[in-house]
């Protein structure tokens, strides 16, 4: 079967749906190809036991290490992608994160584009994902046009008290700028929203905001269960021609004028390496031969920070971070990280990530008195950091930078959490399942030899190619990567639109 757009667009996450909402007043053809299908709402969608302990809404999906071992990642294939499952920070990278910078164990090249070039399209994306949040507070929040449309998630009176224990810890809390409507996640059912599916209309996520904001418009028209397993180009392979995918056991092809990737930074490698043919041996688009290469996942280690005279009665509890070891004004003299709140922790949580088997009684006593913590450090580009693919299956090989940073980090963090008055602080350190803020497989850059997209996100060698996921970051910066996302995203689609 075959079919034809002006543009075709591979993927519905964060990427993906930002793109598709920026183009869609162009009234272009645009057709959205999204492998995963809708989530439905179910008992299971608030049901910690089945989405922690069972993880009823996991893929199957195994990729392979170098090492030879298979793993199952944390990625998710729905109508939104990761998205679906977010804890809905939607930070604005740090000024810092733009420019080139020492870390304790390397160094950070920077962007070919500054901060002052990326916020204006930081308002946009802000603007989609109806973000929530206050520009006080946090001494590493870069400079905004204006305020944020929404005022920031409250506290709950727990979380409050933690807020007043830690500035006098000498720390200064701030609000987490957040794509939540927090009356309409309540008001389904009272749980937190970090790592819960959404089913509803209270997570602001890709399929919540511009995706519905894109499929508003006649020209636009989404296809689920579309599992796109090549590219076909031209044969002097400087356009791509259509894309092949498999959907209810048939292939099928459509053809377009121009195609967007934006698969997920493991996925968008994948397909491109798999769509090699005479023109582009290497993998579609890798005259540069980085397609693939400098993967980042974040340093992230979950801290439990326990009161046994304070219980925690929070329902969400994620609405406030802290950034005083962000930059290099630490004793150690390089950037360290971000602290932010996970969301509540109830005890069937606990016990299906705890590192041994433990009674549920135990797990729910120990939840009873625990306020849950993310810590977040930048993993450095590293050429061999990288995603293959070998007989059809995704290989990874993730080579880990930075850590004497992050275990700085973990270190500063729990000596505030003991001046806080927290006298147990527990940590756990994630390893590469934990592909949540995965990125920079196909770099955006000026120079062709060392980058796989310009600066609007088209290929360098195939002039109808954009790639406009996770895959085009730089580097990983220490905070959530959803917003500057859909930024590049949206600017990609102005660029689009205007002909470029």
């Amino acid at each position: 079967m075959t079919g034809t757009a002006d543009i075709v667009i591979i993927g519905s996450g964060i990427g993906g749906a930002s793109l598709a909402h920026s183009l869609a007043p162009s009234g272009l053809k645009i057709v959205i190809l999204e492998r995963g299908t809708h989530l439905t709402d179910t008992p299971n969608a608030r049901d910690d036991v089945a989405i922690f302990q069972k993880g009823v809404y996991r893929s199957s999906e195994e990729w392979l290490g170098t090492d030879g071992k298979s793993f199952l990642p944390g990625n998710y294939y729905y109508v939104g992608g990761n998205s679906k499952f977010f804890g809905a920070v939607m930070y604005r990278y740090r000024r810092e994160d733009f420019a080139a910078r020492c870390h304790m164990d390397g160094a950070s090249p920077g962007w070919p584009l500054s901060y002052e070039e990326l916020s204006p399209w930081y308002d946009a994306a802000e603007e989609i994902f109806r973000v929530r949040g206050s520009v006080a507070g946090d001494p590493t929040e870069p400079p905004h046009e204006k305020p944020y449309g929404y005022p920031p998630v409250p506290d709950e009176p727990a979380m409050a008290a933690v807020r007043r224990r830690l500035e006098k810890a000498g720390v200064h809390p701030a609000s987490l700028p957040l794509s939540i409507d927090i009356e309409a996640w309540l008001k389904r059912a009272a749980t937190g929203w970090d790592a819960f599916p959404n089913t509803g209309k209270g997570k602001i996520d890709a399929e919540v905001g511009p995706l519905a904001s894109a499929l508003a418009h006649p020209n636009v028209s989404l296809v689920t269960g579309a599992d796109v397993v090549r590219l076909e180009t031209d044969a002097a392979g400087r356009r791509v021609i259509a894309a092949v995918y498999r959907k209810d056991a048939t292939e099928h092809r459509i053809s377009a004028d121009r195609f967007a990737v934006a698969a997920g930074a493991v996925q968008s490698a994948a397909l491109l390496l798999r769509s090699a043919n005479k023109a582009h041996p290497a993998g579609l688009g890798n005259s540069s031969d980085q397609l693939g290469r400098n993967f980042m996942n974040h340093n992230t280690t979950a801290m439990l920070a326990i009161d046994p005279f304070a219980a925690n009665s929070c329902v969400y509890q994620k609405t406030i971070a802290f950034n005083d070891f962000y930059n290099a004004d630490n004793e150690y003299g390089f950037p360290l990280g971000n602290v932010q709140l996970l969301g509540h922790i109830t005890g069937n949580i606990l016990k299906a990530n705890l590192p041994m088997p433990a009674p549920a009684w135990f797990a729910k006593l120990m939840a009873r008195y625990a306020y849950g913590w993310f810590l977040t450090s930048e993993d450095l580009p590293n050429p061999e950091s990288r995603v293959m693919v070998r007989d059809g299956r995704i290989v990874m090989h993730w080579i880990r930078s930075n850590m004497r940073a992050h275990e700085a980090l973990i270190g500063k963090t729990r000596a505030v959490m003991r001046k806080a008055g927290f006298p147990i602080v527990l940590t756990h350190t994630f390893g590469r399942k934990t592909t949540s803020h995965q990125c920079g497989t196909a770099r955006l850059g000026a120079d062709p030899q060392t980058s796989v997209v310009d600066l609007n996100c088209r290929s360098h060698d195939v002039e109808n190619l954009y790639v406009t996921d996770a895959s085009v970051l730089p580097t990983s910066a220490a905070v959530n990567p959803a917003l500057t996302i859909a930024a590049l995203a949206i600017k990609a689609g102005a660029a689009i639109t205007r002909g470029h």
